[in-house]
C-alpha cells in the first residue's frame, strides 16, 4: 500500500509540474504559443513523457480552465456571510469583475476562447463551471424568497446577469475600452456596474 501511495503521489508531482509549467509559459506567450514540446522543456523532461499524464495539449488547458474557476469561486466563499441575498449578489458582481480585471488571461481561457471547451465532450462534466453558475441561482433563489426577481425564471435570469458582467469583462479585457473617447477607464466601468445594479433592483 505504501508502495501505491508514493505511486500515486508521485503522478500527482509530475501532474502539477506539467501544469504550472503551461500556465507560466500560456501567461507569458499566450495559448497559441504553447506546446506540449515547450512545456516539455520547460520541465526537462520528454514530450513523451507529458503524454502520459495528459493526451493533448487541450486536456492540459481544460485543467487550468477548471482550477481558474477554482480559484473564482473560493473568492465567492467568504461572501456567503452575507445574509441579504441582494447584497450578496452586489458584492459578487463586484468580485467576478475584480477577478477578470485582475487575471485578463486566465478570463480570457475561462470565458473567451474557444479552446479548450471542445474537451468536454471527453470529459462530459465541467464541475467547477458548474458550481460556480449555482452559487448565483442559489443567490437569485434566496433573493426570490425575500419577495426580489418575482415571477422570474431564475436560469434565465441567472444567464443576463452572467452575460452583462461578462460583457463589460470581455470589452475591458480585450482593450475595447478605447472606443469611448476621453473617457476614464474605471469611472466609466463603475458606473456602467451600478447602472447595472440599479436594473437588477428594478427588476
Amino acid at each position: 500500500m505504501a508502495i501505491e501511495d508514493r505511486k500515486q503521489r508521485e503522478k500527482e508531482q509530475m501532474r502539477r509540474l506539467i501544469l504550472d509549467a503551461a500556465l507560466e509559459i500560456f501567461l507569458e506567450k499566450g495559448y497559441y504559443q504553447t506546446s506540449m514540446r515547450n512545456i516539455a522543456d520547460k520541465i526537462e523532461y520528454s514530450a513523451g513523457t507529458l503524454y502520459l499524464y495528459f493526451k493533448e495539449k487541450d486536456e492540459i488547458f481544460l485543467a487550468l480552465h477548471n482550477e481558474a474557476f477554482g480559484k473564482l469561486f473560493s473568492l465567492f466563499e467568504p461572501l456567503f456571510q452575507i445574509a441579504e441575498p441582494f447584497e450578496r449578489l452586489k458584492a459578487m458582481g463586484k468580485l467576478y469583475m475584480e477577478f477578470a480585471f485582475e487575471n485578463k488571461d486566465l478570463y480570457d481561457l475561462m470565458f473567451i476562447m474557444s479552446a479548450p471547451m471542445n474537451m468536454l465532450h471527453d470529459a462530459c462534466e465541467w464541475k467547477m463551471g458548474d458550481r460556480v453558475f449555482d452559487t448565483l441561482v442559489q443567490t437569485l433563489t434566496q433573493c426570490q424568497a425575500k419577495g426580489r426577481f418575482k415571477g422570474k425564471e431564475l436560469q434565465a435570469l441567472a444567464f443576463m446577469i452572467w452575460s452583462g458582467l461578462h460583457g463589460m469583462c470581455a470589452i475591458y479585457c480585450r482593450g475595447r475600452m478605447g472606443v469611448m473617447h476621453g473617457a476614464d477607464e474605471k469611472e466609466m466601468l463603475e458606473q456602467g456596474y451600478a447602472y447595472y445594479v440599479d436594473t437588477l433592483n428594478n427588476l
